[in-house]
């Protein structure tokens, strides 16, 4: 009975594992506004983010923690999910480049830290790889394009 159990497990988790896709530029929105009236924060943490800087504090954490576990990147027991932040963040990168990177980036908690902590630990790794420049640069891009719009 109890093989059977973990057998139930198993596939239950690979067939969760085979419905998730990366999230689209308007879900990403989206979780980003729940995340943020669930985990409020100050003007000041607000501008830093939009600036792709992510001070390690509480609430920055919490706000990140709750934005990777909504994108289906992030659970509380297994941490990150190397696969899935290659998918929704490979950039132009090969999805292999990017499973490497975010391998790399992965940790299994042995500290057993808070999730917030964990969760931020995971993030800063990536957002210090090439991954991260990739981001950087996609979002300067952007924010260039609006201010060529808005002349």
């Amino acid at each position: 009975m109890l093989m059977y159990l973990i057998v139930a497990l198993a596939l239950c988790a690979v067939a969760h594992a085979d419905d998730w896709t990366p999230k689209t530029g308007e879900e990403i929105r989206k979780i980003r506004v729940d995340c943020l009236k669930e985990n409020p924060l100050s003007n000041d943490q607000i501008s830093q983010l939009k600036n792709l800087i992510f001070p390690n504090e509480p609430d920055v954490r919490q706000y990140l923690t709750c934005s990777a576990i909504k994108l289906g990147i992030f659970c509380d027991q297994q941490g990150y999910h190397a696969d899935r932040l290659a998918k929704q963040f490979k950039m132009d990168l090969s999805e292999e480049e990017a499973l490497q990177i975010a391998q790399g980036c992965v940790d299994d908690n042995a500290q057993k830290s808070p999730t917030d902590v964990w969760a931020f630990r995971g993030h800063q790794c990536m957002m210090a790889s090439k991954i991260g420049d990739k981001v950087r640069a996609f979002v300067k891009a952007k924010a260039e394009e609006a201010k060529k719009k808005a002349a």
